[in-house]
């Protein structure tokens, strides 16, 4: 029965794979991609200041960019069927180009001091309302902490967040995420590869903000960077396990948006 179960599973990640590139598209990086199912869109928010590391330095609201997406999406269409982007693309909230993507990505919110002002805050709320999922990743202790939370109260001030339960639909939609691995940013190891620690401000919490419905809108990976994991998934200095945590959390994050 496994291997015939190993079989069936190789197969359909042959054939989501040869749907996806069948469907792709041509553009440039950061740009639409017209004919594929799925293409995440980065949120621009007003920052000064930025890093990253191959010899990128990036804004905040760009860290990790390009390598998390040139690794991660080619993951997603080979573990789904969904014919999938090859890039992201760059949305400030004001761009009525939002609409065409039911999932944004923002990083970095502590360090890049994201900030809204009532016009973006109200724009929020109509994506929302519409559907549309927030995903927002790597930030850490409990200064960010702080800076990202005055400002999703401006967005949602009747709204609270909460952790996420191990009951939730989020976390078996596709694959089941009973353990819960904190995911780290290559700078909080200590040690390489299999024999490496991890070493950040606090324990993990995946978070969120749910609508009335019990439906989740906003993910909240805290003290966690799930970015930075994507980034390096080819780095043998990154632990595997982590990277394979991260790319579950992602395709679950990303199936449950499009599906709820």
């Amino acid at each position: 029965m496994l291997r015939t179960l190993s079989i069936l599973l190789a197969l359909s990640l042959i054939v989501g794979v040869a749907f996806s590139q069948s469907r792709r598209a041509k553009s440039g990086p950061g740009q639409r991609w017209e004919d594929v199912d799925f293409q995440p869109a980065r949120v621009i928010y007003r920052t000064s200041g930025g890093g990253g590391s191959r010899g990128n330095f990036n804004p905040w609201w760009a860290i990790d960019y390009p390598e998390a997406e040139m690794n991660f999406l080619p993951a997603l269409a080979r573990m789904t069927k969904m014919s999938v982007s090859e890039d992201s693309r760059f949305l400030d909230v004001m761009d009525p180009a939002i609409f065409d993507h039911p999932f944004l990505f923002l990083q970095q919110p502590g360090r890049g001091n994201w900030n809204v002002t009532e016009e973006e805050a109200a724009r929020f709320r109509e994506y929302f309302a519409r559907g549309g999922f927030l995903l927002v990743d790597d930030f850490h202790g409990e200064y960010e902490w702080e800076t990202f939370e005055q400002t999703m109260h401006i967005v949602f001030p009747d709204r609270e967040i909460i952790e996420i339960p191990e009951d939730d639909s989020l976390v078996h939609v596709f694959f089941s995420l009973d353990d819960r691995i904190q995911i780290p940013g290559k700078r909080h190891l200590r040690g390489r590869g299999s024999d490496a620690t991890v070493s950040m401000q606090g324990p993990p919490h995946w978070r969120g903000v749910y609508d009335p419905k019990g439906r989740l809108q906003i993910g909240i990976n805290f003290n966690m960077d799930m970015g930075d994991a994507w980034e390096h998934a080819d780095d043998p200095d990154y632990p595997a396990v982590m990277t394979g945590a991260a790319y579950r959390l992602g395709v679950n994050y990303v199936v449950y948006a499009t599906t709820h």
